[in-house]
Protein backbone atom coordinates (compact mmCIF):
# COMPACT_ATOMS: atom_id res chain seq x y z
CA UNK A 1 0.00 0.00 0.00
CA UNK A 2 1.27 3.47 -0.90
CA UNK A 3 1.90 6.20 1.62
CA UNK A 4 -1.22 8.26 2.34
CA UNK A 5 -0.81 11.92 1.35
CA UNK A 6 -3.92 13.65 2.65
CA UNK A 7 -7.65 13.74 3.15
CA UNK A 8 -9.64 12.64 0.11
CA UNK A 9 -13.00 14.21 0.97
CA UNK A 10 -13.99 17.80 1.61
CA UNK A 11 -17.05 19.26 3.37
CA UNK A 12 -17.11 22.46 1.27
CA UNK A 13 -17.84 23.17 -2.40
CA UNK A 14 -17.84 26.24 -4.62
CA UNK A 15 -20.80 26.75 -6.97
CA UNK A 16 -21.52 29.52 -9.49
CA UNK A 17 -25.09 30.78 -9.85
CA UNK A 18 -25.96 31.20 -13.54
CA UNK A 19 -27.43 34.34 -15.07
CA UNK A 20 -27.19 33.37 -18.77
CA UNK A 21 -27.19 29.58 -18.85
CA UNK A 22 -27.87 28.17 -22.28
CA UNK A 23 -26.77 25.95 -25.13
CA UNK A 24 -23.09 26.53 -25.91
CA UNK A 25 -22.39 26.19 -29.63
CA UNK A 26 -18.61 26.18 -29.08
CA UNK A 27 -18.57 23.25 -26.66
CA UNK A 28 -21.09 21.27 -28.75
CA UNK A 29 -18.31 20.41 -31.20
CA UNK A 30 -16.68 18.10 -28.64
CA UNK A 31 -19.46 17.38 -26.13
CA UNK A 32 -21.83 14.71 -27.43
CA UNK A 33 -23.86 14.90 -24.19
CA UNK A 34 -25.35 18.29 -25.07
CA UNK A 35 -28.87 18.46 -26.51
CA UNK A 36 -30.02 21.56 -28.34
CA UNK A 37 -33.29 22.87 -26.87
CA UNK A 38 -36.30 23.57 -29.06
CA UNK A 39 -36.48 27.15 -30.23
CA UNK A 40 -39.61 27.65 -28.17
CA UNK A 41 -37.71 26.65 -25.01
CA UNK A 42 -34.62 28.86 -25.36
CA UNK A 43 -35.97 31.73 -23.27
CA UNK A 44 -37.05 29.39 -20.49
CA UNK A 45 -33.74 27.55 -20.18
CA UNK A 46 -32.03 30.08 -17.87
CA UNK A 47 -35.09 30.28 -15.63
CA UNK A 48 -35.35 26.50 -15.30
CA UNK A 49 -31.61 26.11 -14.74
CA UNK A 50 -31.69 28.70 -11.94
CA UNK A 51 -34.51 26.84 -10.20
CA UNK A 52 -32.52 23.59 -10.45
CA UNK A 53 -29.34 25.27 -9.23
CA UNK A 54 -31.05 26.90 -6.23
CA UNK A 55 -32.70 23.65 -5.22
CA UNK A 56 -29.34 21.86 -5.51
CA UNK A 57 -27.65 24.35 -3.17
CA UNK A 58 -30.50 24.01 -0.66
CA UNK A 59 -30.26 20.22 -0.70
CA UNK A 60 -26.51 20.29 -0.06
CA UNK A 61 -26.85 22.69 2.85
CA UNK A 62 -29.74 20.69 4.31
CA UNK A 63 -27.45 17.66 4.81
CA UNK A 64 -24.58 19.65 6.33
CA UNK A 65 -22.40 20.44 3.34
CA UNK A 66 -20.96 23.97 3.19
CA UNK A 67 -21.64 25.71 -0.13
CA UNK A 68 -19.85 28.88 -1.22
CA UNK A 69 -21.97 30.54 -3.94
CA UNK A 70 -20.74 33.22 -6.32
CA UNK A 71 -23.11 34.71 -8.87
CA UNK A 72 -21.99 34.92 -12.48
CA UNK A 73 -21.63 38.37 -14.08
CA UNK A 74 -22.80 39.66 -17.44
CA UNK A 75 -19.69 41.30 -18.89
CA UNK A 76 -19.03 38.19 -20.99
CA UNK A 77 -21.28 35.54 -22.51
CA UNK A 78 -20.53 32.50 -20.34
CA UNK A 79 -23.36 29.97 -20.78
CA UNK A 80 -21.35 27.23 -19.01
CA UNK A 81 -20.33 29.21 -15.91
CA UNK A 82 -22.47 26.81 -13.87
CA UNK A 83 -19.62 24.27 -14.28
CA UNK A 84 -16.69 25.86 -12.33
CA UNK A 85 -14.79 22.63 -11.68
CA UNK A 86 -13.22 22.95 -15.13
CA UNK A 87 -11.32 26.15 -14.40
CA UNK A 88 -10.35 25.96 -10.72
CA UNK A 89 -9.10 23.45 -8.15
CA UNK A 90 -7.93 23.86 -4.56
CA UNK A 91 -5.66 21.66 -2.48
CA UNK A 92 -4.95 21.11 1.21
CA UNK A 93 -1.32 22.16 0.76
CA UNK A 94 -2.58 25.69 0.12
CA UNK A 95 -2.42 25.68 -3.68
CA UNK A 96 -5.13 27.01 -5.96
CA UNK A 97 -4.85 26.32 -9.68
CA UNK A 98 -6.64 27.93 -12.61
CA UNK A 99 -6.57 25.99 -15.84
CA UNK A 100 -6.18 26.33 -19.63
CA UNK A 101 -9.55 25.86 -21.30
CA UNK A 102 -9.99 24.45 -24.79
CA UNK A 103 -13.16 26.37 -25.67
CA UNK A 104 -12.58 30.13 -26.05
CA UNK A 105 -15.88 31.35 -24.60
CA UNK A 106 -15.29 29.28 -21.45
CA UNK A 107 -12.05 31.11 -20.65
CA UNK A 108 -14.01 34.11 -19.39
CA UNK A 109 -15.47 31.92 -16.62
CA UNK A 110 -12.18 32.39 -14.73
CA UNK A 111 -13.17 35.25 -12.47
CA UNK A 112 -10.52 37.16 -10.52
CA UNK A 113 -13.07 38.23 -7.91
CA UNK A 114 -13.76 34.56 -7.09
CA UNK A 115 -10.06 33.74 -6.94
CA UNK A 116 -9.32 36.74 -4.74
CA UNK A 117 -12.22 35.95 -2.41
CA UNK A 118 -10.94 32.40 -1.91
CA UNK A 119 -7.37 33.60 -1.40
CA UNK A 120 -8.54 36.13 1.17
CA UNK A 121 -10.66 33.62 3.09
CA UNK A 122 -8.34 30.60 3.00
CA UNK A 123 -4.87 31.95 2.20
CA UNK A 124 -4.31 30.00 -1.02
CA UNK A 125 -1.26 30.48 -3.26
CA UNK A 126 -2.50 30.88 -6.83
CA UNK A 127 -0.84 29.19 -9.81
CA UNK A 128 -2.32 30.29 -13.14
CA UNK A 129 -1.82 27.79 -15.97
CA UNK A 130 -4.02 29.63 -18.48
CA UNK A 131 -1.03 30.78 -20.57
CA UNK A 132 -0.79 27.21 -21.88
CA UNK A 133 -3.81 28.09 -24.06
CA UNK A 134 -1.65 30.50 -26.05
CA UNK A 135 1.27 28.19 -26.75
CA UNK A 136 1.95 26.61 -30.14
CA UNK A 137 0.68 23.99 -29.97
CA UNK A 138 -1.79 24.91 -27.25
CA UNK A 139 -2.01 22.72 -24.14
CA UNK A 140 -5.41 22.27 -22.52
CA UNK A 141 -6.21 20.81 -19.11
CA UNK A 142 -9.72 21.44 -17.80
CA UNK A 143 -9.42 21.04 -14.05
CA UNK A 144 -11.31 18.25 -12.35
CA UNK A 145 -13.24 17.63 -15.51
CA UNK A 146 -9.98 16.46 -17.07
CA UNK A 147 -8.34 15.06 -13.93
CA UNK A 148 -9.78 12.77 -11.27
CA UNK A 149 -7.71 12.99 -8.10
CA UNK A 150 -7.10 10.25 -5.58
CA UNK A 151 -5.85 12.72 -3.00
CA UNK A 152 -4.96 10.18 -0.32
CA UNK A 153 -2.62 8.33 -2.68
CA UNK A 154 -1.53 11.38 -4.70
CA UNK A 155 -2.70 9.92 -8.00
CA UNK A 156 -4.24 11.80 -10.91
CA UNK A 157 -6.27 9.84 -13.49
CA UNK A 158 -7.02 11.45 -16.85
CA UNK A 159 -8.68 10.39 -20.10
CA UNK A 160 -6.81 12.13 -22.92
CA UNK A 161 -8.81 14.28 -25.35
CA UNK A 162 -8.82 17.67 -27.01
CA UNK A 163 -9.57 19.12 -23.58
CA UNK A 164 -6.96 17.04 -21.73
CA UNK A 165 -3.54 17.15 -23.37
CA UNK A 166 -0.90 14.70 -22.23
CA UNK A 167 1.91 17.27 -22.24
CA UNK A 168 -0.10 19.55 -19.93
CA UNK A 169 -0.99 16.62 -17.69
CA UNK A 170 2.64 15.54 -17.34
CA UNK A 171 3.80 19.06 -16.46
CA UNK A 172 1.01 19.41 -13.92
CA UNK A 173 2.13 16.16 -12.32
CA UNK A 174 5.70 17.44 -12.11
CA UNK A 175 4.54 20.68 -10.49
CA UNK A 176 2.36 18.97 -7.88
CA UNK A 177 4.02 15.57 -7.29
CA UNK A 178 0.82 13.81 -8.38
CA UNK A 179 1.51 10.49 -10.08
CA UNK A 180 -0.33 10.93 -13.38
CA UNK A 181 -2.14 7.98 -14.97
CA UNK A 182 -3.21 8.89 -18.53
CA UNK A 183 -5.46 6.62 -20.55
CA UNK A 184 -7.82 6.77 -23.51
CA UNK A 185 -11.59 6.36 -23.38
CA UNK A 186 -14.11 6.50 -26.20
CA UNK A 187 -17.63 7.90 -26.51
CA UNK A 188 -20.62 6.39 -28.26
CA UNK A 189 -19.33 7.40 -31.70
CA UNK A 190 -15.74 6.30 -30.93
CA UNK A 191 -14.70 9.90 -30.27
CA UNK A 192 -12.48 10.64 -27.25
CA UNK A 193 -14.66 11.14 -24.18
CA UNK A 194 -14.42 14.89 -23.66
CA UNK A 195 -14.02 14.86 -19.86
CA UNK A 196 -12.79 12.11 -17.58
CA UNK A 197 -15.42 12.90 -14.96
CA UNK A 198 -18.30 11.60 -17.06
CA UNK A 199 -16.90 8.05 -16.92
CA UNK A 200 -14.84 7.92 -13.69
CA UNK A 201 -15.40 8.86 -10.06
CA UNK A 202 -12.92 8.04 -7.28
CA UNK A 203 -14.31 7.83 -3.76
CA UNK A 204 -12.53 7.24 -0.49
CA UNK A 205 -12.86 3.45 -0.64
CA UNK A 206 -14.34 2.80 -4.10
CA UNK A 207 -14.04 3.64 -7.78
CA UNK A 208 -16.97 3.99 -10.20
CA UNK A 209 -15.96 3.57 -13.82
CA UNK A 210 -17.33 2.85 -17.27
CA UNK A 211 -14.59 0.32 -17.82
CA UNK A 212 -15.58 -0.64 -21.34
CA UNK A 213 -15.25 2.96 -22.52
CA UNK A 214 -11.51 2.60 -21.85
CA UNK A 215 -9.53 1.27 -24.81
CA UNK A 216 -8.52 -2.33 -24.29
CA UNK A 217 -4.77 -1.81 -24.05
CA UNK A 218 -5.21 0.66 -21.16
CA UNK A 219 -7.87 -1.27 -19.23
CA UNK A 220 -5.75 -3.76 -17.28
CA UNK A 221 -3.28 -1.06 -16.27
CA UNK A 222 -6.11 1.00 -14.78
CA UNK A 223 -7.58 -1.95 -12.91
CA UNK A 224 -4.16 -2.79 -11.44
CA UNK A 225 -3.75 0.83 -10.29
CA UNK A 226 -7.14 0.84 -8.55
CA UNK A 227 -6.44 -2.51 -6.90
CA UNK A 228 -3.05 -1.27 -5.66
CA UNK A 229 -4.83 1.46 -3.70
CA UNK A 230 -7.27 -1.01 -2.15
CA UNK A 231 -10.41 0.50 -3.65
CA UNK A 232 -13.51 -1.50 -4.58
CA UNK A 233 -14.28 -1.33 -8.31
CA UNK A 234 -17.92 -0.60 -9.22
CA UNK A 235 -18.54 -0.92 -12.95
CA UNK A 236 -21.03 0.95 -15.14
CA UNK A 237 -22.16 -0.04 -18.61
CA UNK A 238 -21.45 2.06 -21.68
CA UNK A 239 -25.18 2.78 -21.92
CA UNK A 240 -25.16 4.22 -18.39
CA UNK A 241 -22.16 6.40 -19.22
CA UNK A 242 -23.28 7.62 -22.65
CA UNK A 243 -26.93 8.01 -21.77
CA UNK A 244 -26.89 9.08 -18.12
CA UNK A 245 -23.47 10.56 -17.15
CA UNK A 246 -23.12 7.66 -14.71
CA UNK A 247 -19.55 8.48 -13.68
CA UNK A 248 -20.35 12.11 -12.90
CA UNK A 249 -20.69 11.84 -9.12
CA UNK A 250 -18.84 13.33 -6.17
CA UNK A 251 -18.29 11.95 -2.69
CA UNK A 252 -17.98 14.50 0.15
CA UNK A 253 -18.23 14.56 3.95
CA UNK A 254 -20.77 16.65 5.79
CA UNK A 255 -20.30 18.54 9.05
CA UNK A 256 -21.08 15.34 11.00
CA UNK A 257 -18.38 13.35 9.23
CA UNK A 258 -20.87 11.32 7.18
CA UNK A 259 -19.87 10.25 3.68
CA UNK A 260 -22.31 11.51 1.07
CA UNK A 261 -22.32 10.55 -2.60
CA UNK A 262 -23.92 13.24 -4.75
CA UNK A 263 -25.49 12.18 -8.04
CA UNK A 264 -28.26 13.35 -10.33
CA UNK A 265 -31.69 11.74 -10.41
CA UNK A 266 -30.91 10.67 -13.97
CA UNK A 267 -27.87 8.73 -12.76
CA UNK A 268 -29.74 7.31 -9.78
CA UNK A 269 -32.57 6.08 -11.99
CA UNK A 270 -30.07 4.27 -14.23
CA UNK A 271 -28.53 2.24 -11.37
CA UNK A 272 -29.20 -1.45 -10.98
CA UNK A 273 -30.08 -2.81 -7.55
CA UNK A 274 -26.62 -4.39 -7.35
CA UNK A 275 -24.86 -1.11 -8.14
CA UNK A 276 -26.94 0.81 -5.61
CA UNK A 277 -26.23 -1.84 -2.96
CA UNK A 278 -22.49 -1.50 -3.59
CA UNK A 279 -22.65 2.28 -3.35
CA UNK A 280 -24.65 2.05 -0.13
CA UNK A 281 -21.84 0.05 1.48
CA UNK A 282 -19.37 2.89 0.93
CA UNK A 283 -21.62 5.85 1.78
CA UNK A 284 -23.88 7.01 4.58
CA UNK A 285 -26.21 8.74 2.12
CA UNK A 286 -26.82 8.73 -1.63
CA UNK A 287 -27.99 12.29 -2.30
CA UNK A 288 -30.07 12.59 -5.47
CA UNK A 289 -30.34 15.93 -7.30
CA UNK A 290 -32.83 16.66 -10.08
CA UNK A 291 -31.23 18.85 -12.79
CA UNK A 292 -32.73 17.76 -16.13
CA UNK A 293 -32.33 21.13 -17.88
CA UNK A 294 -28.72 21.57 -16.84
CA UNK A 295 -27.82 18.04 -17.90
CA UNK A 296 -29.52 18.08 -21.29
CA UNK A 297 -28.66 21.62 -22.43
CA UNK A 298 -25.29 21.97 -20.70
CA UNK A 299 -24.02 18.45 -21.28
CA UNK A 300 -22.71 18.15 -17.72
CA UNK A 301 -24.07 16.81 -14.44
CA UNK A 302 -23.74 17.40 -10.70
CA UNK A 303 -20.03 16.78 -10.34
CA UNK A 304 -19.30 19.47 -12.96
CA UNK A 305 -21.26 22.00 -10.90
CA UNK A 306 -19.09 21.66 -7.78
CA UNK A 307 -15.49 22.76 -7.33
CA UNK A 308 -14.15 21.18 -4.15
CA UNK A 309 -12.74 23.55 -1.55
CA UNK A 310 -9.95 21.90 0.42
CA UNK A 311 -9.03 24.22 3.26
CA UNK A 312 -5.27 24.53 3.71
CA UNK A 313 -3.78 22.45 6.50
CA UNK A 314 -1.95 24.82 8.83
Amino acid sequence: MKQKFGQHLTDTVLMVEPIQFGFNEETFLSNSFQQRPDESEVREVQERALVEFTRFVEQLRSVGIQVIVHRDTSEYFTPDSIFPNNWISTHADGKLFTYPMAVPNRRNERKNRIIEALKSEFGYRHTDLSSWENETPARHLEGTGSMIFDRENNICYAALSGRTHEAALIEFGQMTAFDVVPFRARGKNSEPIYHTNVMLSVGETFVCIGLNTVIEKDRDRLIEQFEATGKTLIGFTNEQIYGDFAGNMLQVRNNRGERILIMSRRINDSLTDAQRSQLDKHNDLLLTIDIPTIESVGGGSVRCMMAEIFKPIK
